[in-house]
């Protein structure tokens, strides 16, 4: 991430966090005070069921009782609310008729008012009926949704237009700025987008995020609503405050429809987000095919190697072996590594491709990718090592036939003598065969500097790479295989470690750190059978399954 990364970050943190405040204040003008409503009266039930039964002489004796109509119940429902959402007009209309106009704006406990629970009841002769009245129309509700807003998101073309038809501000904004433009393209109405348009709707509106109408049907894949706001003006390069431009979001939707009209009216696959990544990166990841066969000859290498990714990766990390199959097709280099920066924001400061698959348990990424050249030696965390320590046989054993070194090292964290994977396989004697059968250097479990099981010393003159390999001057550093096994919590494994081991030694220099341990362990009498043999030859008597 970069610094501009961190300054976007904030700069929309700090947005949320003053949007936040003024919601906040907004809602405390309309706060529900249960204390200020006196008990329910016996005509306020009676009126309100006249209502619920639709029963409209009963309700036209009730509304005499003005203060019936001044009471709402535990949910903060006067008897206006539950008319609203009645499908009897009539009823509305005597209930509107007999209430104060102080009540028209009164709102729920949810901080609904009568207009916003009369839309999202799709009520819309009520709708109709409230704004001939002389209902406001722009009144939200403790959400922040404008009666429009949720007439657009209902789907309702004659809500919309009723409100429009009574000056409902177009372009009022909600939460984040999200307006009924922004909404319609979201639902694909393209026949509301025309009504908002031709009564004065704005196309380059931006909400919370900088994202305009366009950006929003082009993120859900509305190829004509797309068509339609470009042929009204709207800005095919317009960039949403991420630096996401319409072709970025088009390639999350995978609409190859819409890819292929931005493309058509001069949209560059070549433009990054303020993260770096291309149009081409995301429908990699996405695994929309169709896209990505739009994108793959629109997009400059160049653009790719200052990226610091490839769509390989992305497609790896996305778990899309298809996607993968059609990059390698076109060219992609599946050993290409990730920019030092990008690799150094991983805690495994992974480079590869192959290493996402690995890291994902997923079995095909990672066939295709062994198969197409992927070399599996190339992360700092070999490949191997994750796979072994996720337990995933079948992944090890493609990594071992396609050259994974089995006796690699985690440079960055390397605390022991002998090679790292088998550290991993203690528990499982498939896994640790399976390591031991792949020419996994067993020697090194048993190269350490104690005394031999006969009293004698294993003398070094100086611990050095030479003399040593593999040591350094650290011998903390450089656990042995002996200290690393009989912690207590690793003691209980010692017996049957080493019976598996001393099965691919010739010689097996046990030494007294590991004798000690071994003696109380139920494999030990083996154990000192087959060390007291002059000579040993090694085995390789194994199930077919691990060849």
């Amino acid at each position: 991430m970069g610094d501009n990364d961190d300054f976007d970050e904030d700069h929309l943190t700090s947005y949320d966090i003053q949007l936040s405040i003024q919601e906040s204040i907004e809602a405390s003008k309309n706060v529900f005070y249960p204390e200020r409503f006196v008990p329910l009266s016996e005509q306020n039930r009676k009126l309100v069921e006249a209502i619920k039964q639709g029963h409209i002489l009963e309700l036209q004796e009730y509304v005499k009782y003005k203060y019936a109509l001044d009471e709402a119940d535990e949910k903060g429902w006067f008897p206006l609310h539950e008319a609203v959402v009645q499908p009897l007009q009539q009823i509305l209309e005597i209930v509107l008729d007999a209430s104060y106009k102080t009540l028209w704006e009164f709102k729920t406990c949810d901080g609904e008012t009568p207009l916003t629970l009369a839309v999202k009841a799709g009520m819309v002769e009520n709708v109709r009926l409230l704004l001939e009245k002389g209902v406001w129309p722009n009144t939200k509700n403790d959400k922040g949704e404008t009666p429009l807003l949720i007439a657009v998101k209902k789907g309702s073309y004659d809500m919309v237009s009723s409100l429009i038809k009574h000056n409902t501000s177009l372009d009022q904004p909600c939460v984040k700025r999200w307006s009924a433009m922004h909404e319609a393209a979201k639902q694909g109405r393209k026949d509301i987008i025309a009504l908002l348009l031709r009564h004065g709707g704005n196309v380059h509106l931006r909400d919370g995020f900088g994202v305009t109408p366009l950006g929003v049907a082009a993120e859900y894949g509305h190829c004509d609503v797309l068509e339609h706001l470009i042929h009204k003006g709207g800005d095919v390069l317009a960039l949403a405050d991420d630096g996401a431009s319409l072709l970025f979001e088009a390639a999350g939707s995978g609409n190859p429809d819409c890819i292929s009209l931005l493309l058509e009216y001069g949209a560059s696959g070549n433009v990054p987000n303020r993260a770096g990544h291309l149009p081409i990166h995301r429908a990699a990841y996405e695994g929309h095919y169709l896209a990505l066969k739009y994108l793959i000859p629109v997009t400059s290498k160049h653009a790719i190697e200052k990226s610091g990714l490839t769509p390989i990766h992305s497609a790896a990390d996305g778990q899309n072996a298809q996607c993968l199959e059609l990059l390698i097709e076109n060219g992609f280099d599946v050993n290409t590594l990730l920019a030092e920066h990008i690799s150094q924001s991983y805690d495994d400061e992974r480079k590869t491709a192959l290493y996402f698959a690995v890291s994902n348990n997923d079995i095909h990424c990672t066939e295709v990718l062994l198969t197409a050249g992927a070399d599996p030696n190339l992360d700092p965390l070999n490949c191997l090592l994750v796979a072994v320590r996720a337990n995933n046989h079948e992944i090890v054993r493609l990594l071992l036939s396609y050259g994974a070194n089995v006796n690699c090292y985690f440079m960055h964290v390397n605390d022991t003598h002998f090679p790292s994977a088998i550290q991993y396989a203690l528990n499982d004697e498939v896994m640790l065969r399976l390591l031991l059968n792949n020419g996994y250097h067993v020697e090194m479990c048993f190269d350490c500097m104690h005394g031999d099981i006969f009293g004698n010393s294993f003398v070094w003159l100086e611990i050095e790479e030479e003399v040593v390999p593999g040591w350094t001057s650290c011998v903390i550093k450089d656990n042995p295989f002996c200290e690393f096994i009989t912690v207590p919590w690793m003691k209980h494994l010692v017996g049957s470690v080493i019976r598996i081991l001393i099965d691919y030694m010739d010689y097996v220099p046990l030494c007294a750190k590991l004798k000690s341990a071994l003696e109380v362990q139920r494999e030990w009498p083996e154990i000192r059978q087959i060390l007291g043999k002059e000579k040993k030859k090694k085995k390789t008597v194994l199930p077919t399954f691990f060849n």
